[in-house]
């Protein structure tokens, strides 16, 4: 079946490893407004600087040991583009280095560093270790680099010339391999969410010298997934919070200040969507403009799925996912499916691992509190990445044999696959059941027009994580609430939970997971939101208190004890089930088919779990919610708009409601 195991690395100790480090503080400021920011500059400052902090904050009894030599020399330049414009280029040159070596390259809109760094960050170390010549380059319009910056104009592909960010991607590449000395004429590029969309474009239109490809978590189409919508519901905070970052001032990432501190009230409270701009942007964030004036799948987006265009793999290309990635959990399996089309030499790859966004630069032992075993980020960053780029840049190594790499969860091992998904896997039904019970046995007769219903109502919307709910960015929990404990909402009436009887025995799942839903809506309009999740059992670990002294605070809720760890979760909204293109409006009460997605994975239900499948409507703020009445735009919907509808989840013999798993004999 093409599966093998294969060992983990030791814990990786380095805290600055965190990318979210990189992101800057959200400031106070008056209410409602986007105000004083942080510049990444300062924060990529305080990183480079994070040595020398550690030891000033020493004891003083403690003797200092001198400082090491800074293992890069540090120089900014102006590179030129075809057109005329200047971008801001740091290149980093290895100390001492000995003879030419390749360039890896990095293309960012969140700042450049100012100061060689005073030791290589962690992330880097098992690269720095072959020997490369670093250069990080701000995109145009951003920070010093000349130009406009347009988040949507990032994207827009020209045909036959890829996008901006190709052409400029290979403009640096020439000036870089004929004005950096002691180069050895190869170069890489690699990075993660945007930095990852700069990599993974480069393949629309390679220079002759970039031999080695890395996009880790790059968005592909930002109305079918990742960052801003699922298959046309709106990401609200995500989308709202990330426009401001990027686009409300050059030189800068701009959080929003929030006058509230519970963010799940602000947005409530905030109320229908025009509201957004009409109070607070004044029409001063582009891309939130442009959003809102194209609500369905039009030219605006088409023209930005940059991946459609690609048909082959053109450079050997290293696609990372995570499965519990929060913003660009979709884009990599989209690039390594394209570029697979033709691909006769075998350099299209694919990993995935327990990674929540970016997650595999940053120590990764542990999911929600399921202890992995190793630190599988450590695994990837010598495993997996380094020698990657040492086989294409300095032709060492061995060339890989797989075409998958997958970090496989319940079992907690490195699998290898000849092809993904793998051979062997059998798309396997999981049916629900009215009396709320999930089985692989199919509706009987005795349950003709079986159903459960629940009153979806968008003035009380399920909440997305547990509130409070802090704001996207910086910091707060964000980055983690993909895997956290589902409880919080089991038992609320408009959510319905089915679960299974305690496994007697593995199930392995491995592939394209999907839900087909059998539901109606007493409203014109609905979303659907699909959970599947692994329940532990009650008795999963024992507790690590006394029976004497009990639990120190905290401890009880940290247990794996009866954990509902969400394994894949996904939306669809009523009004594009037939067509992206042109929504239409729900039949009030007729049951139709919903197709949702749940995107590849590979996980091990183990002997004594139970297998969950939750259901619901709303998914605030992280989905707009959906009026439940039909108008030609959500954007533009009134508050009358807005009613409560019965929704309606059918689990019978003529609407069976199931999840499709690729489960592994």
């Amino acid at each position: 079946m093409g599966r093998e195991r294969r060992h983990g690395a030791p814990a990786l100790q380095d805290p600055f490893a965190d990318p979210e480090f990189f992101r800057s503080p959200r400031s106070a400021g008056p209410r409602g407004t986007s105000v004083q920011f942080a510049s990444k500059l300062a924060a990529l400052a305080a990183w480079l600087m994070c040595g020398s902090v550690a030891a000033q904050s020493a004891p003083a009894q403690t003797q200092a040991k001198p400082a090491a030599a800074a293992p890069f020399a540090w120089q900014e330049v102006m590179v030129p583009m075809r057109d005329g414009v200047r971008l801001q280029t740091v290149i980093l040159t290895p100390v001492g280095q000995h003879g030419p070596l390749p360039i890896i390259l990095r293309r960012t809109p969140y700042g450049v560093p100012d100061k060689a760094p005073a030791e290589t960050p962690a992330f880097l170390k098992a690269l720095a270790a072959d020997g490369y010549i670093f250069v990080i380059q701000n995109i145009r319009g951003r920070f010093k680099s000349e130009g406009e910056f347009s988040l949507s104009d990032d994207s827009r592909v020209t045909p036959g010339q890829g996008t901006i960010e190709t052409r400029d991607a290979y403009d640096t590449i020439d000036w870089l391999v004929k004005h950096v000395p002691n180069t050895n004429g190869r170069v890489g590029i690699m990075g993660v969410s945007y930095d990852g969309l700069t990599a993974g474009v480069t393949l629309l239109g390679p220079h002759p010298a970039l031999k080695a490809v890395s996009e880790q978590a790059s968005p592909v189409d930002q109305w079918m997934n990742d960052d801003d919508h699922r298959y046309g519901a709106l990401r609200l905070s995500y989308d709202f919070e990330y426009a401001v970052l990027e686009e409300a001032d050059k030189n800068a990432n701009t959080h929003f200040a929030f006058d509230t501190w519970d963010t799940y009230d602000w947005y409530l409270s905030a109320g229908p969507l025009p509201t957004l701009n009409d109070k607070y942007l004044h029409g001063k964030i582009k891309y939130w403009n442009a959003s809102t004036e194209h609500p369905n799948y039009d030219r605006f987006w088409k023209e930005q799925a940059w991946a459609e265009t690609l048909h082959g793999s053109s450079v050997p290309n290293l696609n990372v996912a995570g499965f519990w990635d929060q913003e660009d959990p979709w884009g990599p399996w989209q690039i390594y499916r394209k570029a697979a089309e033709q691909d006769p030499d075998h350099t299209n790859l694919i990993v995935a691992g327990p990674w929540c966004h970016g997650c595999w630069h940053a120590k990764a032992s542990s999911l929600g509190p399921l202890d992995l075993g190793q630190d599988t980020s450590l695994a990837f960053l010598q495993n997996i990445e380094a020698p990657f780029f040492a086989y294409w840049l300095h032709g060492k190594g061995t060339k890989p044999d797989w075409a998958a790499t997958i970090f496989e969860t319940g079992s907690n091992a490195w699998r290898t696959y000849k092809t993904w998904p793998p051979e062997g896997a059998k798309p396997t039904s999981l049916y629900l059941h009215a009396d709320g019970s999930l089985s692989f046995l199919a509706p009987q007769g005795g349950e003709t027009g079986a159903h459960r219903d629940y009153i979806s109502d968008p003035a009380n919307p399920v909440p997305y994580r547990q509130r409070p709910i802090s704001p996207t960015y910086p910091g707060g929990d964000w980055r983690h609430w993909e895997s956290a404990d589902q409880r919080f909402v089991d038992h609320r009436p408009d959510v319905l939970s089915f679960v299974s009887a305690p496994l007697e025995k593995d199930l392995v799942v491995a592939g394209e997971v999907s839900a087909e839903l059998f539901a109606a809506t007493s409203g014109t309009d609905s979303d659907m939101v699909v959970k599947l999740i692994d329940v532990f059992p009650e008795n999963a670990e024992a507790p690590s208190w006394s029976a004497e002294t009990g639990p120190k605070p905290g401890a009880f809720a940290a247990s794996l004890n009866g954990y509902q760890l969400p394994i894949a979760m996904e939306v669809r909204r009523g009004r594009f089930l037939e067509s992206f293109e042109h929504p239409a409006p729900l039949t009030p009460d007729k049951p139709i088919l919903w197709k949702v997605p749940l995107r590849d994975r590979d996980h091990v239900f183990k002997k004594g779990h139970r297998i969950m499948v939750q259901i619901q409507s709303t998914w605030f703020p992280l989905i707009d919610r959906n009026p439940q009445t039909f108008v030609p735009s959500i954007y533009d919907a009134k508050a009358s708009d807005f009613v409560a509808a019965r929704e309606r989840v059918f689990a019978s013999p003529g609407l069976a409601s199931r999840i499709i798993l690729p489960v592994i004999p």
